[in-house]
């Protein structure tokens, strides 16, 4: 029995090993790939890089036989890695994300927090234990908010191959959850079902790394000739540029028929207007299957989001309502409804996302240029009359 046991021993840990060395092999091809062939290198890219390199860190350092006393600097930094994870879920799902100075600084707290925790293990041990509870638990947070993030705008998600991500990104939260933070807060592990925590570890890894390298390496559908050119010289902001001035040239009959259609709907017939409209009740005022839709404001017109698709017309209404002198006192918060925004703080946002200014500075300098003007032209009125 005890030379089976030994063997069986010997098996699992060679399985072990073999799985991590899967897994960073896998990470550190995605680490290269990502460096050398995708320009830019914008934050999502950045992210990516940084969850990929502590994937292959973390699956090395924590293998049987590594002496764990040479890596403990290391493990800090890793202990960090929800935190990336989190920022690389709200970078890649949510369009008007911007890496803030307190993201940074939440990670620094993180990897001091690690590093307290285990230069007081033997000192202060009832110290460092409630370190590792509060850090399990803002990592079963952070992967919560993650998930949250992927479901909360999954409908007005317009690109196909990161609709398709989200699904992954799910499942990865839920690993980061069960892999590094329950067996921290309960006694549940996989020791508990005869397993070895090792081994179950390298599995979970490699199902992440699997995941992360189909969410990068999955071709996304091919777009029209003249879309792909047009994307590979636009900037972000010129992808929202007014919607339907796209050049029939590059589609089909089709789709220039379905933009004219929906040009008509949002231009002429105002739909933008109604309140909770979602992709799915423009697509049956169309009779067109929701998917056909997605396509057609995405590769046809450039947008990545429903949502801002929608602002594009709620936000041109708006400047010409904010532009109007006849309009001056109306409040701002009316000429918002009116739009079709449910609340002012949306509006503001969206208004100054695109724009460079609140509503109200817009309609301070706008009514200012009138006015210059109305004198300019009142001027030139009366010199024309007295000649």
């Amino acid at each position: 029995m005890g030379m089976v046991r030994i063997a069986d021993s010997m098996e699992a840990t060679a399985l072990d090993l073999g799985l991590r060395g899967a897994v960073a092999g896998l990470f550190l091809m995605m680490v290269v790939v990502t460096l050398g062939r995708v320009r830019p290198l914008a934050t999502i890219k950045w992210l990516s890089v940084a969850m990929a390199a502590t994937g292959a860190l973390y699956a090395m350092v924590t293998a049987p036989f590594v002496p764990k006393a040479s890596v403990w600097w290391i493990m800090p930094v890793l202990g960090a890695n929800p935190v990336l994870v989190w920022l690389w879920a709200r970078a890649n799902f949510d369009d008007d994300f911007v890496v803030r100075r307190w993201h940074g600084v939440l990670w620094l707290a993180v990897v001091g927090v690690w590093f307290s925790v285990i230069y007081t293990w033997t000192t202060w041990p009832d110290f460092a234990k409630a370190g590792v509870r509060s850090m399990s638990v803002l990592a079963i947070v952070l992967a919560l908010s993650a998930a949250v993030q992927t479901v909360r705008t999954w409908k007005a998600d317009l690109v196909p191959g990161r609709r398709r991500l989200r699904l992954a990104v799910l499942i990865l939260a839920l690993l980061i959850v069960v892999l590094l933070s329950v067996p921290d807060l309960t006694s549940i592990s996989a020791n508990s079902f005869g397993i070895s925590g090792s081994l179950a570890t390298a599995a979970g890894l490699l199902a992440i790394a699997a995941l992360a390298g189909w969410s990068l390496f999955h071709p996304p559908p091919a777009l029209p000739a003249a879309v792909a050119m047009a994307a590979a010289t636009a900037s972000e902001k010129t992808d929202r540029a007014a919607p339907i001035k796209a050049a029939d040239g590059g589609h089909d009959a089709t789709t220039s028929l379905l933009l004219r259609r929906l040009d008509i709907l949002m231009t002429v017939e105002r739909v933008y207007r109604q309140e909770g409209l979602t992709i799915g009740g423009l697509a049956a005022k169309l009779g067109l299957p929701e998917y056909r839709l997605r396509q057609a404001i995405n590769e046809g017109l450039g947008y990545r989001n429903f949502n801002a698709f929608l602002n594009r017309y709620r936000i041109d209404e708006a400047k010409a309502a904010l532009s109007d002198p006849s309009q001056r006192d109306v409040a701002v918060l009316t000429i918002a409804m009116d739009a079709g925004f449910q609340s002012i703080g949306p509006f503001n946002r969206a208004f100054k996302a695109e724009i460079g200014l609140t509503p109200t500075e817009f309609r301070r300098d706008a009514l200012a240029r009138s006015a210059a003007i109305a004198l300019e032209n009142d001027e030139n009125f009366r010199i024309g009359q007295s000649r």
